[in-house]
């Protein structure tokens, strides 16, 4: 009898699995789950998914509520003229910790914070999710800029910890420029970089769409990249006068800007790669560079922590601000007359009234 009660009990269970499976088989997957951005602040942060029962409606907050902060490896800004914010790239937890972790910051003109997570409100590990239309990858973004409805990224692949117990070190970095539609927050493109063999730090962009990169690495490695709309990668200009180059803007004249970390050096370069002239900030060490349509150059330095002023058509720098840990690659805001400054690990953002 316990045999056969055994066997019963064995092919109750069976019936059960057996339904379970047709029950699962006869149930539809949920639609995909169209890209999407993150919400300003207000409640919820991110849109419900489309199947959600009894999604909350979105809250705005009060407008007698300022948030600030939001931040976590703030590296870089950008103002966008059609949203009227300012675009900020933060790096999120490293790479070989938490992959996929980066995130847009979109902030208003006081610096307080209008949307925490625009790119990148999906959790690092559902941005592939297969149920997502269009995934996500940003995994620790530096340098930004923006050219009509396009951001500029520059981030990188790789960098994980290897899985070989038997290798030391992390997977190699393939570094990259990724572009996404300032419109919809989608991504469009991924730009690599194969040969660079330094961080790619800081980029800008020309109105035709080519981008120049900095690699910031020291001496003869020293190099700025170029990629043309195509995807076609090659080395814009390497060696001195470059020393650890980083900020990289777009005079009005369409020539390439650059500033060094390793010594105090502002160069400018025509688009043919030649050097036009060579200017000096008030601090060596410098990160962020601004340069405005009447030609004054702004450069921040990341390692002294001052922002210096070259006036338009050449002079001595002088500095208009100092002791700002970590300056970084600044942006001009023209609604606010302010230059705002990303201060990495101290994730915040500084902001200096240029009135």
């Amino acid at each position: 009898m316990k045999g056969l009660h055994a066997l019963t009990a064995t092919a109750a269970l069976l019936a059960t699995t057996a339904s379970a499976f047709a029950q699962a088989a006869a149930t539809p997957p949920p639609p995909p789950r169209p890209y999407f951005v993150g919400n300003p602040i207000g409640l919820p942060a991110a849109p419900p998914a489309p199947d959600a029962t009894n999604p909350a409606a979105f809250v705005p907050m009060s407008d007698n509520v300022r948030v600030y902060g939001g931040f976590r490896g703030a590296e870089a800004c950008q103002y966008d003229p059609v949203m009227d914010l300012v675009v900020v790239s933060n790096m999120g937890i490293a790479q070989n910790l938490t992959p996929n972790d980066g995130w847009i910051t979109l902030l208003n003109h006081d610096g307080s914070v209008h949307t925490p997570k625009w790119i990148g409100v999906q959790a690092a590990n559902a941005r592939g999710d297969a149920n997502l239309i269009t995934p996500l990858v940003l995994n620790q973004p530096f340098g930004i800029d923006i050219v009509g409805r396009t951001l500029y990224v520059a981030d990188s692949d790789g960098n994980l910890r290897n899985p070989d117990p038997a290798a030391t070190g992390n997977t190699p970095t393939v570094y990259n420029v990724r572009t996404f539609n300032l419109d919809t927050g989608e991504p469009i493109a991924t730009f690599p970089i194969p040969e660079a063999n330094g961080l790619i730090n800081d980029l800008a962009v020309a109105a035709d769409g080519t981008i120049y990169a900095s690699q910031t690495s020291a001496a003869e490695n020293s190099r700025i990249w170029k990629i043309t709309p195509d995807g076609t990668v090659s080395v814009f200009f390497a060696g001195a006068p470059l020393n650890s180059p980083n900020g990289v803007a777009m005079d009005p004249d369409g020539n390439i800007v650059v500033v060094n970390i390793g010594d105090n050096a502002v160069v400018t370069f025509s688009p043919a790669g030649e050097v036009l002239k060579t200017e000096n900030a008030a601090q060596a060490g410098n990160d962020g560079l601004v340069v405005l349509a009447d030609g004054t150059k702004y450069v921040s330095s990341v390692r002294e922590g001052g922002v210096s002023m070259i006036p338009a058509g050449g002079g001595e720098a002088t500095l208009i601000a100092t002791g700002i840990p970590s300056a970084a690659s600044m942006c001009y805001d023209p609604t606010a007359n302010a230059l705002f400054i990303p201060m990495n690990n101290n994730n915040a953002v500084a902001i200096v009234p240029l009135d």
